[in-house]
């Protein structure tokens, strides 16, 4: 695992405005991302660079949440914050033990680059284990 990229720290605790859901199989991502394009125009504006910003918090969504399923454990809980800055996502699964592991030296062909994509999109980011579950977190700007 690559401490630098994903450390092990507790995520930000911003109060507001949030969206909450729970998915337990792959299919459920196309509800997540409806309800979650319902819900953040208030921070990515109808403009192009914000159309470009919520492309960006739709694909860290389906890897964080596609990660939980596959290798956590369902339910997946789905947890958004907006913030002062921007958005903060929570995905927790049932897998406390391991955390993400990012692929190392591996051919992109074979896949498997997921969270180094979502590093590169996010402002910080990191993991945690809170009453049981393993807590997947990034912080995304508004813009």
């Amino acid at each position: 695992m690559d401490p630098e990229l994903w450390p092990q720290q507790p995520h930000p605790e911003p109060a507001g405005p949030h969206f909450d859901c729970e998915i337990s199989q792959l299919a459920e991502l196309r509800t997540v991302r409806h309800g979650l394009r319902t819900w953040l125009p208030g921070i990515y504006e109808d403009s192009e660079a914000g159309a470009s910003v919520l492309e960006h918090v739709l694909m860290v969504v389906d890897e964080l949440i596609s990660n939980g399923l596959r290798h956590g454990g369902a339910p997946v809980h789905v947890h958004a914050v907006r913030t002062a800055e921007g958005l903060l996502l929570d995905i927790s699964d049932g897998d406390p033990h391991h955390g993400p592991e990012p692929a190392v030296d591996r051919d992109p062909a074979l896949g498997g680059m997921g969270l180094r994509i979502v590093a590169h999109l996010t402002i910080d980011r990191g993991w945690t284990v809170t009453d049981g579950r393993k807590h997947v977190w990034a912080r995304m700007s508004a813009g």
